[in-house]
């Protein structure tokens, strides 16, 4: 019996785990998942409608999107025939620290601010009986930028806040749009699974780069 080839093997394997939101009969455990839209407007978004081919956003979006890199226009406007589009004003927040998250999204417009809540470490407590609270400034990231693709993957809660800095126009994937998308156009599932987990890679190895430093100071 011939081995199956190792894209083959990440791609079943990854699209088991999305599917198990999108009523599919693999595994033992499934989640039951609102639809997207339902779930953004919850979140207090503007859902404006498909976000439709991502080549009219622009020829550079390819180049400046990590995401999108090794894509071709081709298949990129599939990715985003898959998406749902969204618009936040300055200060609005696109996702919230804390938030229960099951879906991504690829800045096509703006800057966003990605802070985090931060405990400071005080032997008195706040007026409230709690301890103070402040927030940090984690990164400020622009078009071409994907976020929350962890919570979207592990179901978790989301580990830091999005706000609009200023107009956001954004594409949204959720975990059921992802396992439809390896069905239909594996290929292009293929490479965006491949992303996803290279975007999680770089993110992590930077916490432990920032880890160390933190502890070489000590």
């Amino acid at each position: 019996m011939a081995a199956a080839s190792p894209g083959a093997l990440d791609v079943r394997t990854a699209g088991e785990v999305l599917q198990e939101g999108a009523g599919s009969p693999a595994g033992s455990k499934t989640l039951k998942l609102r639809p997207l839209q339902e779930q953004l407007q919850d979140a207090g978004l503007t859902v404006v409608g498909a976000c439709g081919p991502l080549s009219g956003y622009g020829e550079d979006l390819l180049n400046v999107s990590p995401l999108l890199q090794d894509m071709t226009p081709a298949e990129a406007d599939i990715l985003g025939q898959a998406m749902l589009m969204v618009r936040a004003e300055p200060g609005q927040v696109l996702i919230r620290e804390g938030d229960a998250g099951e879906w991504m999204l690829l800045l096509l417009k703006g800057t966003v601010d990605v802070t985090k809540r931060v405990e400071i470490k005080n032997e008195e407590l706040g007026a409230d009986g709690k301890p103070e609270v402040s927030t940090s400034r984690v990164a400020v990231i622009q078009r071409g930028a994907a976020v929350g693709e962890m919570s979207m993957l592990d179901n978790e809660p989301r580990y830091s806040s999005c706000t609009a800095i200023e107009q956001v126009e954004a594409g949204v994937l959720g975990r059921k749009e992802i396992a439809l998308l390896i069905r239909d156009h594996p290929g292009v599932g293929a490479k965006l699974l491949v992303k996803i987990t290279q975007l999680m890679a770089q993110r992590l190895r930077n916490t432990s780069n920032q880890l160390v430093k933190l502890l070489q100071k000590k």
